[in-house]
């Protein structure tokens, strides 16, 4: 009996305070996504919309000819129409949603953002999940999301059954929720918000935006926020695209944002190999049941979405580099 209390006390302090350098390991270059990359790495989804949103998705062809998407040798764009009406008959505004072809398992994730889509019935995501599936078997992990006129980004874990978080965890986030499973809570998953300033929708866009940083391990998965202007961003995250060298995570980098520790979730049944998601949906399950008590009326979420094509000029993805590095072996 004493035996088992002590495990049980030892694997709560783990749960608590677990320190991401405590078992960082060196991680190599494994893709860089910078300007034209992208139109070659990822694939433009038309299918309906899952989450219910005013949208309609188009292919890449219709995405670059109406200026839809953007890339040059510096940089790549995605954004949703702001000149058209929207009738009562279509699917909803032209939008994009883009996912990688290749899936990654263990993986350190640098994201360098100069803007995001802000505005009221904007609900943008950039987020991992199974290649395999059907989701949500192989997991969910969602690094920025928000809706309407959130300031404060969301990261977010969607998983299978028998996945929850201790309450206790080394960040500097607030938790929104502890149950993982997709099919509790209508899908609410296990949410950390984040507490450092302009980490989403105006405030991220009008600081010049920033460095976004997702580690996923066996040991924890944990995401880190820089502003633009801030005086402490590590050397190896602000560094350009053709100095890729191997980078220890966490080292130096101090509190995450968010960690989630799997001293109540069993790693390997709940994740595997991820495929990169970018999208902007409008309305929807979330941002259209928000829209009433955003502060974005008068009016409905599609009335907005339908007949307001100039509420959606900020609303797009400007990208300076995706960076994938994997562990050395």
């Amino acid at each position: 009996m004493l035996s088992l209390d002590i495990f049980s006390i030892l694997t709560l302090l783990l749960s608590a305070k677990f320190v991401p350098t405590a078992l960082s390991q060196s991680y190599a270059p494994n893709a860089q996504f910078k300007g034209k990359d992208f139109l070659g790495a990822f694939n433009w989804e038309t299918f309906d919309d899952p989450t219910h949103g005013r949208v309609n998705f188009v292919n890449q062809g219709t995405a670059l000819n109406t200026n839809l998407s953007y890339a040059d040798d510096d940089v790549f764009i995605m954004r949703a129409d702001y000149h058209q009406i929207v009738p009562s008959y279509a699917r909803g505004r032209d939008s994009v949603r883009i996912t990688s072809h290749d899936a990654w398992d263990e993986s350190l994730l640098i994201l360098d953002l100069a803007h995001m889509p802000e505005g009221c019935a904007t609900w943008p995501a950039y987020w991992t999940a199974s290649k395999n599936g059907p989701w949500p078997h192989g997991g969910e992990v969602d690094i920025i999301e928000g809706v309407n006129l959130n300031s404060n980004n969301l990261a977010s874990l969607h998983t299978t059954p028998n996945c929850t978080m201790p309450q206790a965890r080394n960040h500097t986030g607030q938790v929104i929720s502890s149950n993982c499973d997709a099919a509790v809570n209508y899908n609410q998953g296990c949410g950390v918000a984040s507490t450092t300033p302009n980490s989403y929708g105006s405030g991220f866009n009008n600081n010049g935006g920033g460095w976004i940083v997702t580690w996923r391990s066996s040991n924890a998965i944990s995401h880190w926020f820089w502003p633009r202007n801030a005086p402490n961003v590590p050397n190896e995250i602000r560094q350009s695209e053709s100095d890729c060298d191997p980078i220890t995570p966490g080292d130096n980098w101090g509190t995450p944002d968010s960690t989630f520790v799997w001293s109540q979730c069993d790693y390997n049944p709940h994740f595997d190999p991820h495929q990169i998601i970018f999208d902007l949906t409008l309305c929807g399950d979330w941002a259209g049941n928000a829209f009433p008590t955003a502060g974005c009326g008068p009016g409905t979420c599609q009335d907005l979405v339908n007949n307001h094509p100039e509420a959606f000029q900020n609303a797009f993805w400007e990208i300076n580099s995706l960076r994938i590095y994997t562990p050395q072996s």
